[in-house]
């Protein structure tokens, strides 16, 4: 699958994988100078792309696993879904887990950008829904 990227500043980097296997691809930190992400607070940081991913996906960004148990830094919506209709600059809301500032760097590695499927789907809306062995059961009800 090709997507196109149009880099929005000449320090933009195109996304790449770390590995063969890879399942992600790195997004970076389109900024001039580092930034400070305080204890419990969310920075929104650009990545300085736009791109045009085909219809019938979605680009799902994800914590970049070091990132997350090294420095307690993640996306703030946890995973961000950006739309395949969607032209505007990628941004990832990195909210700091941790008791520490944490700083941002130029080009840093800071996300990772999956392309994936999804369904269309229709709702119709029913008075019934057919039932299971689980039933209405939730929330640890299956065992720990």
């Amino acid at each position: 699958m090709n997507i196109q990227i149009k880099k929005l500043t000449d320090t933009a980097k195109v996304p790449f994988r770390g590995s063969d296997e890879a399942a992600g691809y790195d997004l970076f930190a389109d900024v001039t100078e580092d930034i400070e992400i305080e204890p419990g607070k969310t920075k929104l940081i650009g990545t300085g792309i736009s791109m045009a991913i085909p219809h019938g996906y979605f680009g799902g960004v994800y914590a970049r696993s070091g990132l997350s148990t090294k420095e307690g830094l993640r996306p703030a919506n946890c995973t961000g879904v950006i739309d395949s209709d969607y032209r505007g600059e990628i941004k990832v809301p990195l909210h700091n887990d941790s008791d520490e500032t944490r700083i941002i760097k130029p080009a840093q590695k800071m996300a990772q950008l999956i392309i994936s499927p999804y369904l269309e789907v229709e709702f119709s809306e029913t008075d019934d829904l057919d039932s299971t062995d689980r039933g209405v059961d939730g929330f640890g009800s299956t065992g720990i």
